[in-house]
């Protein structure tokens, strides 16, 4: 049997470099929405014909886990994202899908989790997402190189600039260069090549609002200072946190801009979406409370304490809402290609956050026509300049320490970010906004040629579908261990995750019924289906085990 799968020019071409590459490693940095996902499966998906062997995908977050499960169904894989170090691999699916921060950490039984994989991952085809967050933290990078250095081939991602600092990134080459060490892809696809071929990205706009600010510093000074102004960094931070907190009416006016710019695009795109990104917890509900009373809707709120939250962004992708309020929840790798529309009311002003945030907006969708999305800003010197580099490509440099910037790392500004929010309160409380207007906005995009100024938004054409012409690859279909799976509209991994539950309340009625205890009862269970664990069995195994049990409980 085979399959054809549909590639997009890019996707084809680096595609091609790959399977004629023969080194172990390959990297492919492409701008966020092009589908970086589609393409490294199809990767897989040729690699599995060559020979049969097992897929390990790493992802940054628990919610890319579900995301990539579900894309790998459409590509005729088929992956668990719900393994664990203590289960083996069910024979009916190809491979697993895990996290950088699993891979890194002992299991609540100590099983060291890295170690594990590297048994499981050994002559693996390994693919390794957003992989610059292997050089994070220490631990998470040593964790992935003992992971998977024993893989037959490992396609690493990025579609986000790498982290300037002495921490190399395992699995990617680096050639000296005047600063340094540089990381050298293997193939890269920037946003200005997506604007380029056409249907591939949306072009953003960004419009940019000054505003004058007056806030009461810590030291009691009174300050009043527009976006111009020069300040130095406690300033510019002071300065910012005025114009984005509620006590004064900037924000209030850019969301109603934003909300206005909305509204006119749901009148074609009846279910396009705004994505509010919010300082902290306090601050998105305010931004909700805002987006309540004003525009009389109920917005969606996501943040990263709540246990749900992957449902809920999962559960908004799919609606027809128009609101959905976050702070660092929705970034890299969410894919809702319905939102149309940001407010990047957010005080951490790093590049790796702004451009993973404004990735959030450029997925295209087919059979739209006008696709323009909008992310609204305050005319921050440093957003600013963010929005004007986005279409450049960025590499991870190695500096040596003596060599390094005055600049802060993009981790040491994250976490500088956060200090000022979370661990000095006795200075915030010393600080407090007095006033904010918004004033002069300005706004800029990128064309195919560059850089495109404009206080009124100019009729600028968009490339229909018809101008991206689609590469179909004809690859086998690969079966699993046990055959080819049944085919249908859940994949193999959302069946057996229903079946898993099914079997734990099944062993909680047989708890209540027999008095065993739980892990008796599991133990029982197994042997009367004849397996080992659930963590491993397959979904035909899980349903014998049900129907043993059914009809055990039937006994009384």
């Amino acid at each position: 049997m085979s399959d054809r799968v549909q590639l997009r020019p890019w996707q084809r071409a680096a595609f091609d470099k790959f399977a004629a590459s023969e080194h172990s490693d390959f990297l492919t940095v492409a701008t966020p929405g092009a589908g970086k996902t589609t393409f490294a499966l199809a990767c897989a998906r040729w690699a599995l014909a060559q020979q049969r062997r097992r897929v390990v995908v790493v992802a940054p977050t628990t919610h890319l886990k579900t995301q990539w499960v579900q894309a790998a169904h459409r590509m005729g894989l088929h992956l668990d994202h719900q393994w664990s170090p203590a289960d083996g691999v069910a024979k009916d699916v190809h491979g697993i899908v895990t996290t950088y921060q699993q891979v890194s950490t002992k299991s609540s039984n100590g099983v060291d989790t890295a170690k594990k994989l590297r048994g499981l991952s050994n002559d693996a085809f390994v693919i390794l997402d957003e992989v610059h967050h292997a050089g994070d933290e220490r631990a998470w990078g040593d964790g992935v190189r003992t992971a998977f250095e024993l893989a037959n081939r490992r396609l690493c991602l990025s579609g986000t600039p790498f982290r300037s600092d002495t921490a190399s990134i395992p699995f990617v080459r680096y050639e000296e260069t005047g600063v340094g060490g540089e990381a050298q892809p293997d193939f890269t696809y920037g946003y200005a090549d997506a604007l380029r071929d056409g249907g591939v990205v949306r072009p953003v706009y960004f419009p940019r609002f000054d505003g004058l600010m007056e806030w009461s510093a810590p030291d009691g000074s009174i300050v009043s200072a527009n976006f111009h102004d020069e300040l130095d960094r406690t300033g510019s931070s002071h300065r910012l946190r005025a114009a984005l907190s509620l006590e004064g009416d900037w924000l209030a006016v850019v969301m109603g801009q934003a909300n206005d710019r909305l509204q006119e695009i749901r009148r074609t795109q009846p279910d396009a979406g705004a994505l509010a990104i919010c300082m902290d917890q306090d601050h998105a509900r305010d931004i909700a409370r805002l987006i309540r009373t004003r525009f009389g809707v109920e917005p969606e709120i996501v943040v990263s304490d709540d246990p749900d939250a992957s449902n809920k962004i999962a559960a908004f992708a799919k609606s027809t809402r128009p609101w959905l309020v976050a702070v660092r929840m929705v970034s890299e790798g969410v894919d809702i290609p319905r939102l149309r529309v940001g407010v990047y009311a957010s005080t951490v002003v790093t590049e790796l956050f702004f451009r993973q945030a404004v990735g959030r907006f450029v997925r295209w969708t087919r059979g739209l026509g006008s696709q323009k999305a909008y992310v609204y800003l305050p005319d921050d010197p440093r957003l600013r300049q963010h929005a004007f580099q986005i279409a450049e490509a960025r590499r991870h440099v190695l500096k040596p320490p003596a060599e390094r910037d005055d600049e802060f790392s993009e981790a040491d500004l994250m976490r500088e970010a956060m200090k000022e929010l979370d661990l000095l309160p006795e200075q915030l409380s010393l600080f407090s906004v007095l006033s904010s207007t918004a004033t002069g906005m300005s706004v800029h995009a990128f064309t195919e040629d560059g850089i495109t100024h404009f206080d009124d938004e100019p009729e600028i054409p968009e490339p229909d579908d018809a101008s991206v012409a689609d590469d179909a690859l004809e690859l086998p279909e690969v079966p699993t261990d046990a055959g080819f799976p049944l085919t249908g509209s859940k994949s193999v991994a959302e069946r057996k995750e229903e079946l898993r539950e099914k079997n734990l309340e099944l062993a909680k009625r047989l708890v209540d019924y027999t008095g065993w205890g739980h892990a008796r009862v599991q133990m029982e269970l197994n042997r009367l289906a004849n397996i080992t664990s659930v963590g491993s069995a397959t979904n035909s195994e899980l349903e014998r085990r049900l129907r043993r049990g059914e009809a055990w409980l039937q006994r009384r």
